[in-house]
């Protein structure tokens, strides 16, 4: 378990964001609170943001012939959304991201549903040429509002040991 504050001097608390590489177990499994639920300027934003443009994201339109029938929130959204989600439980002591592995969309979002993420540790091993750090992989998951799984990654990550680093600075 990891506070969330430390005290930096006698009443003053700094919040802690993150894991060092110690405190990650194999199978432990972090629920990322609070979920977040997708606006339509989320979604237009990140659509034109990202110029993927396709009119499925932003044409209401054109997409009540599709067969879902209203806009579909734009993917990378999505998994942006999962990643920052689980920033403070899995990377928020991270010095890289290493990649993103298996990634799934098993079911349609859409503006107005609530994202919900986990994250489990599925492997983790010291850095070969990093002595000071770790490598450790995450499944996350995301859920929307009824339970159902939406979408799914492998995250790798390069995480600092403990008494490495200048995080808690």
């Amino acid at each position: 378990m990891r506070d969330s504050y430390i005290e930096v001097s006698p009443g003053r608390f700094r919040e802690v964001q993150g894991r060092y590489f110690e405190d990650f177990e194999v199978g432990h499994v972090y629920e990322h609170r609070p979920g977040r639920t997708i606006t339509d300027a989320d979604n237009v934003w990140f659509t034109l943001l990202t110029m993927n443009t396709h009119p499925a994201h932003f044409d209401y339109e054109l997409s009540k012939d599709t067969e879902f029938g209203k806009p579909l929130v734009v993917s990378p959204l999505t998994i942006a959304l999962m990643t920052g989600m689980s920033v403070s439980d899995t990377s928020g002591k991270a010095i890289a991201n290493l990649g993103w592995d298996e990634v799934r969309m098993t079911k349609p979002l859409f503006v107005g549903d609530t994202l919900y993420c986990e994250s489990e540790v599925l492997e983790k091993r010291e850095s070969k040429s990093r002595p000071e750090q770790g490598i450790v992989t995450f499944k996350t998951t995301a859920k929307n509002q009824h339970g159902d799984v939406v979408a799914h990654y492998k995250r790798t990550v390069l995480v600092w040991k403990r008494g490495h680093g200048n995080l808690d600075d």
